[in-house]
């Protein structure tokens, strides 16, 4: 990102540039630059009708989206673990007689 300390206006080389514009890239003063749907952009870019382009737009998906699945496939993974653990277990387990301890007979 370009810092705007030095940069000068391109309508007004004399102005210190106050904003860059998001659609055109161009560095306004503060009179040629103004806020709409709340991003900077120029007189001209507005003028045109031009619409800001989404920072990041498949980047910032993604970013989202990778975390989501990543959580989605880690609890589905401990559930499928769990189930196949369940199963594992001896009926004995699932009818109750495991717990039923028949004294030794002498």
């Amino acid at each position: 990102m370009t810092d705007l300390a030095g940069m000068r206006c391109c309508n007004h080389p004399g102005r210190e540039a106050a904003a860059r514009c998001v659609s055109c890239g161009s560095f306004c003063c503060r009179e040629c630059s103004t806020e709409h749907d709340g991003r900077m952009t120029c007189a001209n870019c507005l003028a045109l009708g031009a619409r800001p382009t989404p920072a990041g737009g498949v980047r910032r998906a993604l970013q989202s989206a990778v975390p989501f699945l990543a959580g989605f496939l880690l609890v589905w993974l401990f559930c499928y673990l769990f189930g196949k653990g369940l199963i594992s277990l001896p009926s004995s387990f699932h009818e109750g007689t495991l717990w039923n301890f028949a004294p030794d007979s002498p």
